[in-house]
């Protein structure tokens, strides 16, 4: 049995996130659910370059003094931080901008990892305003693919 896509309801003036964990466009939908509009509202482009051009040495080593062996330490994943830290920042501008343009309808479109992230750094108030979220990475689209794409799931 082929797998059915999520239904997306998609009204009036509803405020459209489509982000992963560098990119994310936030939208509004000047249409309605049948044929969307959206207008793009604030766009955010962080840079992260892979982990390894983000640190600088080599992952350190403990010693115990109970036991005579060394251990190793893992190294950090900056690049991996860097996409928590960028979905707390979008997160932060989803809030205010919701309350700029006085919604209460937002819907969430971004992959699984940035979705939980999101989730953890919205507001209660936000929380409260989701109508629906698609776990699908979007952010490789255009604004017009986007509509289309909503469109096509109401």
């Amino acid at each position: 049995m082929p797998k059915k896509e999520p239904y997306i309801r998609l009204p009036h003036r509803a405020v459209v996130f489509v982000g992963d964990g560098s990119k994310a466009l936030i939208l509004l939908n000047e249409g309605d659910g049948l044929k969307p509009h959206l207008v793009v509202q604030q766009a955010f482009e962080d840079e992260n370059p892979p982990t390894h051009e983000q640190g600088s040495d080599k992952p350190g080593r403990a010693l115990s003094a109970t036991e005579p062996n060394r251990s190793a330490m893992e190294q950090m994943d900056w690049h991996d931080i860097e996409k928590h830290r960028f979905a707390r920042t979008v997160a932060g501008a989803l809030d205010r901008l919701l309350g700029e343009l006085q919604t209460e309808r937002l819907v969430i479109v971004a992959p699984p990892r940035t979705l939980a992230d999101l989730r953890r750094s919205l507001s209660p108030t936000v929380q409260k305003s989701i109508v629906a979220e698609l776990a699908k990475d979007l952010t490789g689209l255009s604004v017009n693919d986007i509509s289309q794409y909503l469109a096509a799931r109401s």
